[in-house]
């Protein structure tokens, strides 16, 4: 039998060139699926998809967040922890100009500019996840250990 073969994006490179431990798993993408759709495909709890956000301060200073995939961000305990104003969600055309990625398909690793990352502290305790590789339909399955070497994360407690 013929080995798959998957696209090799941005964030696949990235994690290769830092010798990471991953695995694909392409899904059905459905557009607004969202994890839940990700999760059902692959046969997985939602809470072990993480999503990556792509989010703003006041000053349009961008960052990144990571997600439980059945969570969402408080926007307000966000701000708190950042000792900003506000945060909010970037448009998407802003994002793809930060990471380089279109949403639906946006990946932490191999981003266009260096953007500081926080995660949801629970997300590093967990066996593994799974976490988009750049790609719409495509998830990379890595140890919460990989986030931590790659992107050093800042780890908040924001969900809701």
């Amino acid at each position: 039998m013929a080995e798959e073969r998957f696209p090799t994006t941005q964030a696949v490179r990235a994690l290769r060139e830092q010798g990471a431990d991953f695995a694909l798993r392409p899904y059905r993408f459905e557009e607004k699926g969202g994890t839940e759709t990700a999760a059902r495909e692959l046969g997985l709890d939602e809470h072990l998809v993480v999503k990556t956000l792509v989010m703003e301060d006041e000053l349009g200073k961008p960052f990144l967040v990571l997600m439980h995939g059945d969570r969402q961000v408080s926007t307000k305990a966000l701000a708190r922890v950042l000792g900003v104003k506000s945060v909010r969600p970037c448009d998407p055309h802003v994002a793809h100009k930060h990471t380089g990625y279109f949403v639906g398909g946006t990946s932490p690793f191999g981003t266009r500019k260096p953007l500081r990352v926080f995660v949801e502290q629970s997300i590093l305790r967990l066996p593994k996840i799974y976490i988009n590789a750049a790609k719409k339909g495509l998830l990379a399955e890595i140890s919460p250990g990989v986030l931590e070497t790659i992107l050093n994360p800042t780890p908040v407690r924001v969900a809701t």
